[in-house]
């Protein structure tokens, strides 16, 4: 009886809001860095997108439909303000669903080779997306002061 009275225990510390808590964040963290470094790359110091950047999107990565300067901007900005949504926890799932949107538009159009890498993104994101940002985020306080 005490190891199973210990098993239980350990279940229900694990199956609890700390824990959880705590994965959401490290997921929060974790894809937010795969595109804020991706995002830093298509800047210079001053923010302003690189020659290199605008030559990617015309050439690599040519999305159908999008005007490639467009993309270039739409794609870096997004890939630097999403991630500081998520790491603060403010319109987390927004910010994961444009993130999820990102990914999708990536492993379609420009590396459908590395879909064993975007899903690892797409299930990061997903389970923000569907659990929210947990209790270390501004949307748990707003929620708390508001709702």
């Amino acid at each position: 009886m005490p190891f199973r009275n210990l098993v239980t225990s350990l279940i229900r510390f694990v199956e609890g809001p700390f824990i959880a808590a705590i994965a959401l964040l490290g997921a929060r963290i974790a894809v937010g860095l795969v595109f804020w470094r991706s995002g830093n790359t298509k800047v210079d110091q001053d923010f302003a997108l690189t020659d290199s950047t605008f030559y990617l999107f015309e050439y690599e990565y040519a999305l159908p439909l999008i005007p490639p300067q467009f993309a270039a901007y739409m794609a870096a900005y997004a890939e630097l303000a999403l991630p500081l949504l998520l790491w603060v926890g403010l319109g987390s799932r927004f910010a994961a669903a444009g993130l999820l949107v990102m990914t999708l538009v990536i492993q379609t159009f420009v590396y459908p080779q590395s879909w064993p890498e975007h899903m690892l993104w797409a299930g990061l994101l997903g389970v923000i997306l569907t659990k929210g940002p947990g209790l270390f985020a501004a949307d748990h306080l707003i929620r708390k002061r508001f709702m």
